[in-house]
């Protein structure tokens, strides 16, 4: 069984949504091992970096400079630099500084392999204003445990923390691991801290062993 610890939308409401109101979906998730996760990322990425004539914030030449230097091209993933640090020590620390922040969190247990298989087993549905099936980003979470050492610690309503053992620590590597991140979750750029871009999100993510995420 693997531990997850689960955050509500709202604390403060009975329903402990989405888990004690039961929106989770499990039969409507494929399996991670049906996708690929490079040419998953690949492909969000053209998606969400293609002109779009209907955007009202954004222009071609903004969206653009969103992305720089990348543009609309996908840079590819991340080499790995393997893991300097212990995943389970790291994952443990998150564990009490997430707890201290919101005690009103909940403990889940998963029967999964691994926490990015524990999201689709429990049939969460968070990003589905960007894709509704989560195998698909769990696909994508397994290859950053073997990659990058990380682990799912907590979900929420929309949102997801990882533990990072082995974050970037050069600038063109946390470009690449914020390509990968813009491409699994756009949101953490578009409507994240200003400005509102891959390289100043990149500044933020270097050698942080703390990843978050948030889609609308």
């Amino acid at each position: 069984m693997w531990p997850l610890l689960l955050d509500a939308l709202d604390p403060n409401d009975g329903e402990f949504r989405p888990w004690g109101s039961g929106e989770v979906f499990p039969e409507r998730m494929s399996s991670p091992a049906d996708h690929n996760p490079a040419d998953l990322l690949a492909q969000w990425w053209a998606t969400y970096t293609a002109d779009d004539e209907d955007d009202d914030m954004l222009d071609a030449k903004r969206r653009l400079a969103v992305t720089a230097p990348f543009g609309q091209t996908w840079p590819g993933l991340t080499p790995s630099r393997g893991t300097v640090a212990s995943p389970d020590e790291l994952a443990s620390e998150f564990v009490q500084a997430f707890l201290a922040d919101r005690t009103h969190t909940r403990l889940g247990l998963i029967a999964a392999a691994s926490g990015a298989e524990a999201l689709t087993v429990a049939g969460w549905f968070g990003p589905c204003n960007y894709d509704n099936d989560t195998a698909k980003i769990s696909a994508v979470l397994r290859d950053w445990e073997h990659r990058f050492g990380a682990c799912v610690v907590a979900v929420g309503f929309d949102t997801l923390h990882l533990s990072v053992a082995a974050p970037p620590v050069s600038e063109r590597d946390a470009l690449l691991v914020a390509a990968e991140h813009f491409a699994l979750c756009p949101d953490n750029i578009w409507q994240g801290s200003r400005p509102y871009t891959l390289a100043s999100y990149a500044e933020q993510i270097t050698g942080a062993h703390r990843w978050d995420f948030w889609w609308d």
